[in-house]
């Protein structure tokens, strides 16, 4: 009676404990998640980690502090579209799809239309990692197309999308709509063109309350963030956050703003660059990028809580560096470290870019990185994540460099950027050297400005003329990269 009891516990317990084993075993076999966060016009030094004094970045801090901070790493073009693009096909300036801003529709609900569409059959990040068994979501800024087109996120690689389609529209921060999966999904806020100027003389605090409203985008798409990684945490998942902070409108929650009021010497902005005025547009800026840290803490102690810690690998980065408009006053903030140039640069200030990595037991802490490196590599990063093959690209895995094992790090000879709006550039970061040509649209023999950045970061002293043994080897790089654009605007 006994053994006969004794057995009908073990055929209880048995099938408990082998689900338990499957379990455990499905868990340590499974491919790591990918989460990455892509800020929207951030400078090079405007959070803690690269040296910001004024703006309080607790939670990229310790990002930081747990894992990777690169130096020397760029964006593949200084501007929103393009910059996604080249990010999420692997491509450089040269090889892309999309190069520039290629706006189509108007700001009004109305006539939304986005940007220029990635074409059907786009080898992306999304295609690579679907097809390796992960489930991916984009939730943020996409600028590559709407639903009824190729550039789908949906059809471009990604099982869920929430956010803006529409660049245009994503400089409103309290917008009517975002969409979910091809459809727009109401928020509660009213129709309202964000570029509106007050004058000086007669605006009311009334008038500059017209930038707000009630339902604020950045937490929605928070929300949407939190809910995928809770509803995927038992299967891979790759998460692009490409948040839209702090690309202007200085809009942001009150609450935000009233920590900075009081620290600056700081008068109203009132529109004349551009986008929405704001009473108080140097604590407004500060609280945006407070704002967005803030977003990064949620999420790294949302996936600390599921347990997900030692299997996840957050990323960090922005599109292309700091603005020149809007109120943004990025002397005061030194948003660019001393770098020279904005977004719409090849200068340093416009590309070179934050890159944090945290992975807790394969990336090591505190640890700092100068390998020269660019956006263009994380396909094939996030391929050797996953262990997978990436389709072919311009990049190379910075696994290695990421995980504290630079002995085993992929070297190559220099990074290509193109840039045809602007009047059209070309720039290529060549060991200590950046050779650069500006206005190639109005002078196709546009002489090369040579900058050795090991004593001249902020690009001062342009060197060519006593550097001429070195310029005929750009000129062969330029001749190897470029391919002519699909539209003539970006050809130059």
């Amino acid at each position: 009676m006994i053994r006969k009891a004794v057995l009908l516990l073990l055929a209880g317990i048995l099938p408990t404990v082998t689900m338990l084993a499957q379990h455990s075993k499905r868990t340590t076999d499974k491919k790591p998640n990918i989460i990455f966060i892509y800020a929207d016009d951030l400078g090079y030094a405007e959070t803690g980690p690269y040296g910001q004094q004024k703006i309080k970045t607790p939670n990229l801090d310790r990002l930081a502090k747990e894992g990777v901070r690169f130096t020397q790493f760029y964006t593949s073009t200084p501007v929103c579209a393009p910059a996604r693009c080249m990010m999420l096909t692997g491509r450089h300036g040269g090889h892309s799809y999309i190069r520039g801003n290629y706006e189509l529709g108007g700001f009004a609900d109305s006539s939304e239309g986005g940007q220029m569409p990635l074409p059907e059959g786009a080898a992306t990040v999304g295609h690579m990692l679907q097809k390796a068994g992960y489930i991916t979501a984009a939730i943020g800024k996409w600028g590559l197309g709407m639903p009824n087109t190729t550039g789908d996120p949906q059809s471009q690689g990604f099982d869920y999308f929430y956010g803006y389609l529409d660049q245009k529209q994503a400089h409103n921060y309290y917008p009517t709509h975002l969409w979910e999966n091809g459809h727009a999904d109401s928020l509660h806020n009213p129709e309202r063109f964000v570029h509106k100027q007050l004058k000086p003389e007669t605006a009311t605090d009334a008038d500059f309350d017209f930038g707000k409203g009630k339902d604020y985008a950045v937490d929605h798409m928070t929300n949407k963030a939190v809910n995928f990684i809770s509803a995927h945490q038992q299967t891979p998942f790759f998460l692009y956050l490409p948040y839209t902070i702090p690309h202007m409108s200085l809009q942001v929650p009150d609450s935000a703003v009233q920590q900075y009021i009081g620290q600056f010497h700081e008068k109203p902005y009132y529109g004349q660059q551009g986008y929405t005025p704001h009473k108080y547009p140097l604590s407004a800026y500060a609280a945006m990028i407070t704002y967005l840290d803030s977003q990064v803490g949620i999420i790294m102690n949302l996936v600390k809580k599921m347990g997900l810690d030692s299997n996840t690998i957050i990323l960090f980065s922005s599109d292309n560096g700091a603005t020149f408009n809007g109120g943004v006053d990025a002397a005061f903030f030194n948003s660019n470290g001393g770098l020279r140039g904005f977004k719409m640069d090849l200068y340093e200030g416009g590309i070179r870019e934050p890159f944090i990595a945290r992975w807790p037991g394969k990336i090591p802490a505190g640890y700092t990185s100068g390998l020269v490196s660019a956006q263009y590599d994380l396909m094939a990063t996030f391929a050797a994540i996953a262990n997978i093959n990436a389709p072919a690209n311009d990049g190379i895995s910075l696994l290695p460099e990421i995980t504290g094992h630079p002995e085993k790090q992929a070297s190559r000879p220099y990074l290509y950027f193109e840039y045809p709006e602007k009047g059209g550039a070309i720039a290529i970061r060549m060991g200590k050297w950046k050779a650069i040509k500006n206005d190639l649209r109005k002078n196709k023999q546009a002489p090369w400005e040579l900058y050795n950045l090991e004593t001249d970061m902020a690009e001062e002293h342009n060197v060519a003329d006593s550097r001429k043994e070195l310029l005929p080897q750009f000129d062969a790089i330029v001749r190897k990269e470029h391919r002519d654009a699909h539209i003539r605007e970006w050809r130059f």
